[in-house]
C-alpha cells in the first residue's frame, strides 16, 4: 500500500495533473512493485502565496510525500527517487532541483483499510523488496 500527496503551485500543478499522475504511478508500479490497479494520488495545488518557492528553485517546485508500508530496501527507495527525477525531467520538464520526495513508512498494523488492520489484509503484491 502507498498513498501519494503531491504539492505544487496551482498554475503549474493543475495543467500537469493527469500526466504527473501517470508518471508517479508508472514509477510506483515499476520500482515499488505496486499493482497497476492501485492509484492513490491526492493533489494539493496552492497559490504562490501559500506555496512559496525556496531560493534557487523555479515556479515548478513540486513536493511529493509518499506514505507506505514499511519493508522496501534503501536501494529500492533510491531507485524510486532516481526514476522520478528522470521521468519528471523527461515528461514534465521539471528538473531535479525542483522536485523533493519524502517517504514516510509505517508498519502495516498502523493502517486501517477496508474495515480491518493493514496487517490482516491479504496483499496481491510484495512489500519487501
Amino acid at each position: 500500500m502507498a498513498q501519494f500527496k503531491i504539492y505544487g503551485r496551482d498554475d503549474v500543478l493543475r495543467p500537469l495533473r493527469t500526466l504527473l499522475s501517470y508518471v508517479v504511478h508508472a514509477a510506483a508500479v515499476d520500482v515499488l512493485g505496486l499493482p497497476a490497479t492501485k492509484r492513490f494520488h491526492r493533489f494539493f495545488p496552492m497559490s504562490a502565496e501559500d506555496f512559496p518557492t525556496p531560493e534557487g528553485r523555479s515556479e515548478k517546485y513540486t513536493v511529493i510525500e509518499v506514505l507506505m508500508f514499511t519493508g522496501r530496501s534503501v536501494a529500492t527507495k533510491k531507485a524510486f527517487y532516481q526514476r522520478l527525477y528522470r521521468d519528471f525531467a523527461e515528461h514534465l520538464s521539471i528538473e531535479a532541483i525542483d522536485l523533493e520526495i519524502t517517504i514516510v513508512e509505517t508498519p502495516r498494523h498502523d493502517w486501517g483499510i477496508r474495515g480491518q488492520a493493514g496487517d490482516e489484509l491479504a496483499l496481491t503484491y510484495r512489500v519487501e523488496q
